[in-house]
């Protein structure tokens, strides 16, 4: 349990000094033992814009077992996501894990599918 909840404070901390407005939405990062999911969230509306996890439909036979790889295969999808409802620059939020592996790993593959962090 001590790790949740300095991962939580953690979070509480970033989430006090970022927020996603309509020309620069936040891009939210969680992962699970098993999934990793992203999504762009519009704070001031309240909206999600795009989403994109492990679990789509665009991803389901491609996972190989390679997490890493498959975080690579979700920052692609949330990127071109994020494209086709014209958004090109975001705020990251690592959600409170610390940036590297699978959370680099999805900012990395964004940015190299073009969305401006």
């Amino acid at each position: 349990m001590r790790n949740i909840e300095s991962r939580l404070k953690r979070k509480n901390r970033i989430r006090r000094k970022l927020s996603g407005t309509t020309a620069r939405p936040r891009l939210t990062v969680y992962k699970s033992l098993k999934h990793i999911y992203a999504q762009v969230v519009d704070d001031s509306a309240g909206k999600t814009m795009a989403f994109a996890s492990s679990l789509s439909k665009e991803l389901k036979g491609q996972t190989e077992g390679d997490k890493k790889a498959d975080a690579k295969r979700v920052g692609t999808l949330i990127a071109a996501r994020c494209k086709a409802v014209k958004v090109e620059a975001v705020v990251f939020d690592r959600n409170g894990f610390p940036f590297h592996g699978r959370i680099a790993a999805v900012a990395t593959a964004a940015r190299e599918a073009g969305l401006k962090f």
